[in-house]
């Protein structure tokens, strides 16, 4: 279902009217138009561009899903294509929301090929930032970027806890080591994902702030500088959380190689001292007679030193924290 709002002088005045009525509401030119399209055909795209003079290029990337986050610049509109992301903390997995928008003089519309982005968070930000609406086409672009760069901090913060828990994983005194790898790669992924989406969001805000265009004027240009360096922070909050993960893993493989060098010096130890009975009691198979040999005080003598030489290395080793 189609989702539309009319503004008139910075005021909501009209909302969820036909889509066919959006032509004569623009041929007034105190007039703002959002238009929303969830999953359009082909030909009703095109009797919209046709309607707005929207660039055919531009509407075959609005058609065409896993566009990268872009803004191009046609003689009478822009195009811009961004993600919304969320995490699903069961699975540690990244959901990516697409969205393609076109920004004209006095209209944006957004094309959505499906309703997983949230339509009503976006207008419930515009409604809480109401005063702001007689900027116009900037007033609704700042409201969609804001909501996205929103969800990318959201996702930042949800994978900086689950790398966090990760970490107690890791240093648990019984680690499922299965069980962190798999987190540690679904992280990973994540991670990557959230990157390809968020990195190219820095040209994409930084391209409409430029002075030449006049989606953004001087009164919201404050406000979209704050969500350049939400952009920011978030490029920077994803690069670091990669190498985090980085680090957990290599400091998992030094974890584990720890546990089995210590695991080979008790093995050693053990066998340094099954070596001492070992080597005594294998007299008794030689066919060359020994001091001691077929002679009572020899089997005494001999169990006194195994006791001995056994209990002394278990004590040298017990001392040295080798046991």
């Amino acid at each position: 279902m189609a989702r539309t709002r009319l503004y008139r002088h910075g005021v909501l005045t009209a909302e969820d009217f036909p889509i066919t009525e959006s032509a004569a509401h623009l041929r007034d030119p105190d007039a703002v138009v959002w238009l929303d399209l969830a999953g359009p055909s082909q030909r009703e795209l095109a009797a919209l561009a046709d309607e707005l003079d929207l660039h055919e290029l531009a509407v075959e990337d609005a058609l065409h899903p896993h566009e990268r986050p872009k803004l191009h610049e046609y003689d009478t509109h822009c195009f811009l294509s961004a993600y919304a992301v969320r995490l699903d903390e069961r699975s540690g997995r990244l959901v990516t929301s697409e969205l393609a928008a076109f920004l004209t003089e006095r209209a944006l519309v957004t094309v959505r090929p499906d309703d997983s982005f949230d339509v009503d968070a976006l207008t419930a930000r515009w409604d809480r930032s109401a005063h702001l609406a007689g900027n116009g086409v900037g007033y609704l672009a700042h409201g969609l970027l804001d909501s996205v760069v929103d969800s990318h901090f959201e996702a930042v913060q949800a994978l900086d806890e689950q790398i966090e828990a990760l970490e107690d994983l890791v240093f648990a005194d019984h680690p499922n080591e299965r069980e962190v790898q798999r987190r540690a790669l679904a992280l990973r992924k994540s991670l990557v994902t959230l990157r390809r989406v968020v990195l190219p969001m820095r040209e994409v805000v930084n391209a409409l702030m430029r002075r030449d265009h006049s989606v953004v004027d001087e009164s919201m240009f404050p406000y979209y500088q704050d969500v350049y360096d939400h952009v920011l922070r978030a490029s920077e909050w994803t690069e670091s959380l990669r190498e985090m993960v980085a680090t957990i893993r290599e400091t998992q493989l030094n974890i584990q190689g720890n546990r089995l060098n210590l695991i080979m010096k008790k093995v050693t130890g053990w066998a340094a001292i099954i070596a001492v009975p070992t080597a005594i009691t294998g007299f008794y198979g030689q066919n060359v007679p020994y001091p001691g040999s077929e002679q009572s005080w020899g089997f005494w003598v001999s169990t006194a030193a195994i006791v001995l030489l056994s209990g002394w290395l278990y004590a040298l080793f017990k001392r040295r924290d080798w046991l």
